[in-house]
């Protein structure tokens, strides 16, 4: 009679700690220059002088970049009438001007470190150094 053989493996997983990684959040401040054209608008109120009766009371006008604004007033005579005083005129007048100033914006950079598993004796692995991304990318 003649024996045969076999072999038989039996296979199972198990964790094996490679090494760490440490990651540490940043927040930094850089300058940045803001450069921009600022709009105001400024009014120039002028009086003027009416004196005019009139019957009913004005709406106020706006002519574009002149608003007129009826002052009336009631005086008493032997009837009463509604006298317009004065208008105020109104005047918008624009202005532009560069605004230039250095502001400190902050950002966030993640700083990882590697840090290796122990070794035993005779290999030499150097570990990663911590790496940055550049902060002008952002």
């Amino acid at each position: 009679m003649l024996r045969l053989f076999a072999e038989e493996v039996d296979v199972s997983r198990q964790t094996v700690e490679t090494g760490r990684v440490r990651i540490a959040k940043v927040t930094r401040a850089r300058d940045h220059i803001v450069d921009e054209l600022l709009a105001r608008t400024n009014v120039e109120i002028e009086r003027i002088p009416v004196g005019r009766v009139i019957d009913a009371i004005p709406a106020v006008r706006d002519d574009g970049e002149l608003l007129v604004v009826p002052v009336v007033e009631e005086t008493v005579v032997v009837e009463r009438r509604l006298v317009l005083k004065e208008e105020l005129h109104v005047r918008r007048v624009q202005t532009q001007e560069r605004f230039r100033d250095t502001v400190k914006l902050r950002y966030q950079t993640a700083e990882v470190t590697r840090i290796p598993a122990q070794q035993p004796a005779g290999r030499s692995e150097q570990p990663a150094g911590p790496t940055k991304p550049n902060p002008e990318g952002t």
